[in-house]
């Protein structure tokens, strides 16, 4: 997600938060409670509808794994679960992470997971997040550096929660080398074709004409869309499948987000069309 929802971290601003955010790895059922209670009202879940329970995280936690809650004053504004993955002793992948608005808890939180990792020896974290969502688009890409290297289309199934209630669950795998941070500045050449942009508030796919670099600009806000106008929010979820997924199913590389709308994709070879 991060999480198998829609990874809804918060990320900051540009403007620096005076409050520093305490992290603090979680092993008592009391605090794994908190998280879970916490979950759910970040993605508005009925209550014991959390996208980790408290004996899930008790678990991970016992077993040497990811589990951390943020806090402000005392109180848990942010948390992240996650677990070792594939490549053994190289990965942890990050299951959810979510935090309230306002305090730069996600970006605290994922510094945090960082420097854990590297602690252990392992060189990338992974997590899923929705595609479509255009403040974690720029946050995973362009604040820290992470990278989407597939595309999963209704990856979690149906959802229920108030953010991903009625639409389809596809999401990008992130991966972040460990060594990329902060994130690499990205140039967009002049001869860009732009292959998916909005129009009118819906998706206007472009010919790309076999060019190299290509931008692929997703709605301001899907999630508003979702609630105002679900036709149009489905039309973009298959448009950006379609588009997004495709590059990556043939091998093309998200090299970065650019001016917090469009990604930016390089082909892995030139091709006409």
């Amino acid at each position: 997600m991060n999480s198998p929802l829609n990874s809804p971290v918060n990320p900051p601003g540009d403007t620096p938060v005076d409050t520093p955010v305490d992290i603090r790895e979680l092993h008592e059922l009391d605090a794994f409670d908190a998280v879970a209670a916490l979950f759910e009202k970040v993605w508005g879940a009925a209550p014991g509808d959390s996208p980790v329970n408290p004996e899930l995280m008790r678990a991970f936690s016992h077993s040497g794994n990811y589990v951390a809650g943020a806090y402000e004053h005392g109180t848990l504004i942010g948390a992240s679960v996650g677990f070792f993955a594939a490549p053994s002793g190289q990965t942890l992948h990050s299951h959810v992470t979510g935090a309230l608005p306002g305090r730069a808890a996600g970006l605290a939180l994922k510094l945090h997971q960082r420097e854990w990792s590297l602690a252990r020896g392992l060189t990338r974290i992974t997590w899923t997040y929705d595609p479509l969502v255009r403040r974690n688009a720029h946050f995973n890409l362009s604040k820290l550096g992470a990278r989407p290297v597939e595309y999963l289309p209704c990856f979690y199934g149906e959802m229920a929660d108030a953010i991903n209630g009625g639409d389809e669950s596809d999401r990008a795998l992130m991966s972040w080398d460990l060594a990329a941070h902060p994130a690499p500045a990205v140039t967009v050449p002049a001869d860009a074709v732009t292959v998916l942009s909005v129009r009118d508030g819906l998706p206007a796919p472009g010919r790309d004409l076999g060019a190299a670099t290509l931008l692929v600009e997703i709605p301001p806000d899907i999630e508003g869309l979702r609630r105002t106008d679900p036709a149009a929010a489905k039309e973009w979820r298959l448009a950006l499948r379609e588009v997004l997924g495709g590059l990556l199913a043939d091998g093309a590389r998200v090299t970065g987000f650019h001016d917090r709308t469009c990604y930016v994709v390089e082909r892995a070879t030139l091709t006409s069309r």
